[in-house]
């Protein structure tokens, strides 16, 4: 990475419009026989950030899928500086487990050091998540759409009957999960990344609004279902996909990256049920969520928004129990009685 671009530089110098770069590792774990990188146990290391919502996608499908004794993972320290995500040292005392040092490799300072040991020229980012093989001392990938496919099957062999069972991608979804992702990623996803890095009034405004119209989109469709998901009544990557930026809208998404046409727990209802139905039922997205983590890495990791890098103390709670709301809700559910 050329060291005159800034880590935290990811907005269009002329248009002032977020772009986000494209996965540089796209290997596959595969049980087919003769694959480069078959599903073993102890084999893969994953590396997160609690922070990082498409790390936090990995996170889930890996406790639904029963994968915890299967692939380790390290979370690094939330705080991204100008050498990338760095790993936590053992004096530092933050929530959630296994954030520390590299346990692979304990003379490694950062993340971008496992890069710069699988390829010296490597000039791309320095991303989370991060799947190594530890045999072949490679990455598998770092793109987070693709490792959560590989933990869906690819290890079924050298699981328990009652995870092997668990369909996150059911063929009789499919094609509706993949049309929902396609919009679900560009305009909310990464739409609120777009309107957060926005560096002009324009582009912001252009970003702002499709994230928006997609927000009522899913609150329509949650609206009309009868049951606790997105499709049906197990969990599906529809949840996974849309939880982990729904989770952090209301602590960071609105104030810190101006998102605050509505919020979720007062404007969007069927959104606000269906994410805390999953938070406190759900153990794989409630034991998978470290407010601080998120709260942390955003307000003071981005300086070019908040330069004084002050973390907000609201909204209060992080997320509400799912038998309270807030008063403007409860005052508007009483006046309709």
């Amino acid at each position: 990475m050329s060291g005159s671009s800034k880590i935290t530089a990811w907005a269009d110098s002329k248009t002032g419009e977020f772009k986000r770069g494209q996965s540089a590792f796209r290997h596959f774990i595969s049980k087919k026989s003769g694959a480069e990188f078959p599903p073993e146990k102890g084999r893969y290391h994953l590396y997160v950030s609690y922070a990082c919502p498409w790390a936090h996608r990995t996170l889930i499908a890996r406790k639904l899928k029963g994968l915890e004794e299967i692939i380790p993972y390290t979370s690094v320290h939330w705080h991204m500086q100008d050498k990338g995500w760095r790993f936590a040292t053992t004096d530092e005392k933050l929530p959630g487990e296994y954030v520390g040092p590299d346990p692979i490799h304990p003379d490694y300072t950062h993340l971008r050091d496992i890069y710069f040991a699988v390829d010296p020229e490597y000039e791309g980012r320095f991303t989370v998540p991060t799947l190594y093989d530890i045999k072949q001392k490679k990455i598998v990938s770092n793109e987070s759409s693709e490792i959560i496919r590989m933990f869906y099957n690819e290890f079924d062999d050298i699981l328990s009957e009652e995870y092997k069972k668990v369909d996150l991608f059911p063929q009789h979804l499919q094609e509706e999960i993949e049309s929902t992702n396609d919009w679900t990623y560009n305009d909310i996803n990464n739409g609120v990344y777009k309107t957060g890095f926005a560096s002009t009034q324009e582009a912001y405004e252009s970003a702002i609004a499709p994230l928006f119209a997609s927000l009522a989109r899913a609150e329509s469709h949650l609206a009309s279902q009868s049951h606790p998901y997105y499709f049906g009544n197990t969990v599906t990557e529809a949840d996974i996909r849309l939880f982990t930026t729904i989770i952090r809208f209301d602590p960071v998404y609105v104030q810190h990256f101006k998102c605050n046409i509505r919020d979720i727990r007062s404007g969007f209802p069927a959104l606000h049920r269906w994410v805390r139905h999953l938070y406190w039922n759900v153990p794989a997205f409630h034991d998978t969520t470290q407010f601080e983590h998120i709260k942390r890495h955003y307000t003071r990791s981005h300086t070019q928004i908040n330069p004084p890098s002050i973390t907000p103390v609201g909204p209060l709670p992080d997320i509400l129990p799912e038998n309270e709301e807030v008063e403007a809700v409860k005052a508007a559910v009483g006046g309709k009685k």
